[in-house]
Formats: C-alpha cells, sequence, structure tokens
C-alpha cells in the first residue's frame, strides 16, 4: 500500500474545473486574434485611427518628397495659412481660395487672404505678423530690401521658395470722353504732359473750353505703400531723364528732377494705399473724382465692363516708358511658419500656376506665368478689349534698377511730397 497521498472526489472536481476553464480561454485567445485579421471589423477599426496621416488614392505626393511629407495638411479643416497679397489680384485671389480646396493638394487647407500693398506686407513680414505664411506683392522691386531688413531682424532668409504668377504692365486709364479733347490738346498722355494737365489754367476750362469738368484730377497709389505707387515715381523718373535702363542715383538726385516731381506729385488728388481700391473708386465715384489714374493693366481690365454701365466707356493708354510686374509668390521661411504650414502654401503655389488657374488669371486681365497658356484667341481680354485701348506687344520696357536707387527714390519722395 503506497503512502502517497490519494485524490478525494472534491480534488478531481476542482482540477476538472481549472483544465475546463484553460481550454475554454485558449479558444477564445485564438478567436479574438482571427477576427482581428485584415479585413473585419475590429481590423478595419484599428486601421481608422492613423487613416487621417495615410495618403488616399486621390491624394497628390509632392514630388521629391515621401508619404509623409505628402500629407502635412492631415485631415480636413486641420490648416489654416494667411496670403497677404496686392488686390490687384483681389478677384483672381478670391477665386483661387474657394476652389483650391475642393482639389486633391488642397483638401484640408483653409487659405485665408490677407489684403495688404507690397510695401506694407513686407513690413508687416518683418514685423512678425504670425497670420503670413505666403505673399504675393505686385512685383519684386521692393524685395531685395525685404529680405535684407528681415535677415538683419530675424538672423535667416525670409524665402523658402517662389514662382512667378503672372506679368502685367502700368497703364493710365482715364474717361473716353475726356481722353480725346486731352490728346487733341497735348499729343500723348506721359507724365510730362500729365503735369502739365495738372497745372493747366483754369483747369478743363484751359484744356477743352469744358470749365464744367472741372480742374485736371490724376491719382495714383502711395509710394511707400504700394508697389504700383512705387512704379510711377520709377517710371517718372525714366521718363524725365527719357531712358529705358541704367536709372542711376545721380539721375534720382537731380534737383531738376526733383523739382519736377514734387510738382506733379503736389497735385495728386490722393494716395490710396492699393491699386484695386483706387481702381475700384473710379468706377464707382466717376469722372467727378478722377480724370485719370495710373494702375495695373491687369486691374484695368478688370474694370472696363463695371464702368460702362456706370459712366461710359474707360481708355487705356500705355505709358512710353514702362515696366513689368510680375506677381511673384512666396512662400515664407519664417520662425512661426513651420514644415505643414509651409507644405500647404507651396501647394497652393502650384495650383496657381497650373493650368485651369492660369486661364482664370487671364479672364481678369493678367498676362499668364505659365507659357502653355495662350494670351489672343477670340474670348481673350486682349482681343475682346482691344477697342479699350488695351494691346499686347510693348516698347519702352524699362528695366528695374538697383535697389539703392529705389531706396533713395522712395526716401525723397517722403522728405518732399508725403501727405501728412
Amino acid at each position: 500500500m503506497s503512502d502517497e497521498p490519494k485524490l478525494t472526489l472534491i480534488g478531481k472536481l476542482f482540477l476538472l474545473l481549472i483544465l475546463g476553464a484553460c481550454a475554454t480561454g485558449a479558444w477564445w485567445a485564438f478567436n479574438r486574434h482571427s477576427a482581428a485579421a485584415p479585413g473585419t471589423a475590429s481590423g478595419a477599426s484599428v486601421a481608422s485611427s492613423s487613416a487621417s496621416a495615410i495618403p488616399g488614392p486621390s491624394e497628390a505626393v509632392p514630388s521629391g518628397g515621401n508619404a509623409s511629407q505628402a500629407t502635412l495638411p492631415g485631415a480636413v479643416g486641420s490648416i489654416e495659412i494667411g496670403v497677404a497679397y496686392g488686390t490687384e489680384k483681389k478677384r483672381w485671389l478670391e477665386w483661387a481660395a474657394e476652389e483650391f480646396p475642393k482639389t486633391a493638394a488642397g483638401r484640408g487647407i483653409q487659405v485665408n487672404l490677407i489684403p495688404l500693398g507690397s510695401i506694407e506686407a513686407a513690413q508687416a513680414i518683418t514685423g512678425g505678423d504670425k497670420r503670413i505664411d505666403a505673399w504675393t506683392p505686385a512685383a519684386d522691386l521692393y524685395t531685395d530690401t525685404f529680405v535684407r531688413e528681415f535677415e538683419l531682424k530675424h538672423g535667416r532668409p525670409p524665402i523658402s521658395q517662389q514662382e512667378q504668377l503672372a506679368l502685367t504692365p502700368m497703364v493710365f486709364v482715364s474717361w473716353g470722353e475726356r481722353t480725346q479733347p486731352f490728346m487733341v490738346r497735348y499729343k500723348e498722355m506721359t507724365f510730362k504732359t500729365v503735369g502739365e494737365a495738372l497745372k493747366a489754367s483754369g483747369g478743363w476750362g484751359g484744356i477743352a473750353q469744358k470749365p464744367e469738368w472741372g480742374f485736371y484730377k490724376f491719382a495714383h497709389t502711395h509710394p511707400s505703400q504700394s508697389n504700383s505707387g512705387l512704379m510711377a515715381l520709377l517710371l517718372m523718373a525714366y521718363d524725365f531723364h527719357d531712358k529705358t535702363r541704367g536709372l542711376t542715383m545721380a539721375d534720382i538726385l537731380d534737383p531738376k528732377f526733383q523739382g519736377w516731381m514734387v510738382d506733379i506729385e503736389s497735385s495728386v488728388v490722393e494716395f490710396p494705399n492699393s491699386t484695386g481700391n483706387l481702381m475700384k473708386d473710379m468706377v464707382l465715384k466717376g469722372p467727378s473724382s478722377f480724370d485719370c489714374v495710373l494702375v495695373y493693366e491687369s486691374v484695368a481690365i478688370d474694370y472696363l465692363k463695371n464702368a460702362e454701365g456706370r459712366w461710359g466707356t474707360l481708355q487705356v493708354t500705355y505709358p512710353r516708358k514702362n515696366l513689368w510686374s510680375n506677381n511673384p509668390y512666396y512662400v515664407l521661411a519664417t520662425p512661426w511658419s513651420d514644415s505643414r504650414r509651409q507644405a500647404a502654401a507651396t501647394a497652393l503655389m502650384k495650383f496657381l500656376i497650373s493650368e485651369p488657374a492660369q486661364k482664370m488669371a487671364l479672364t481678369h486681365g493678367f498676362r499668364p506665368g505659365n507659357p502653355a497658356v495662350p494670351i489672343l484667341f477670340p474670348e481673350s481680354p486682349f482681343t475682346t478689349g482691344q477697342k479699350f485701348g488695351l494691346k499686347v506687344d510693348l516698347n519702352g520696357i524699362c528695366e528695374s534698377p538697383k535697389g539703392e536707387v529705389i531706396h533713395n527714390l522712395l526716401v525723397g519722395w517722403n522728405n518732399n511730397v508725403r501727405p501728412h
């Protein structure tokens, strides 16, 4: 007879219960693991937790980037970017801000448009305006000054990427019924003849025996706030010195030029801060406010039809010396614009240079920066607008002078003309 202990009936039952519980647990674990395999309901719930970080079939991956870079915008409504812009592009950019989020590249990106004069925007960015992630001024005339001032203050270059969106020259825009008598008297419309009209004894009474029209009224934007105002000063200098290149410090400091410029500028009706606002006011208020304004060709085109139904036709005249506004787009590398916002601003830049967006720019009077988009065809504003004086081929295009010349031109204007 063995001395080993024997299991009682209760012990045997307890052991059976333990073995049964182990078997049940193994069966439950096996089935749970199978249910979590890809394609099942449980597997889908796990994948969905990171779905917003994985690009779908319709989402474009930027060239040279990986999937994680391509999905920086993230889920719908997750990123807002601010774009500072000159109001000459208002209508086009409002269209773009609405259409861009509908594209695969723009999904989840909200574009906030911030209307600022070109020089105003440069100063705001340098001053640390954290709303601004991209900047599209009318031209790059002030860019060198902006970069230099930003680097001095922040110790880093402010621009990571850039593109030229569109071209547009400067034009005189005047009311049709007043353009003809002006041309009869002065033969051409230049800064010199505009200056003579501003000083004409008796105003329109002396110019065209129309005293009921009052004095001759001319306007351009504020040179220290708006690019088109700065261009007005440069074109005055080129016009006065009868040259298209090589504008020097000596030309700017010439006492005869300074006196002539101040004489004209002292008679300018007002200096608005943006070109779009100036053109809008001309169309809203009519000839009683302005006889002539200097604006971008694109802005004039955008308002030609609006004017016809209010005060009559507008006439476009090209200065004999002219400058291109190249409408650059700058993706900013500021301390407050992180990689996600820079990626979103870059995606918008690519959208703006695409053929659909460039065709829309043409309808608003811009000469497309994308060479694949034609300018002349039956429905083009440059075809239908020839009756207003629009033309494609231009002569007398001037080069942009050095930054020091531009700076001193502004200093002279601020010292002698600037409204207080």
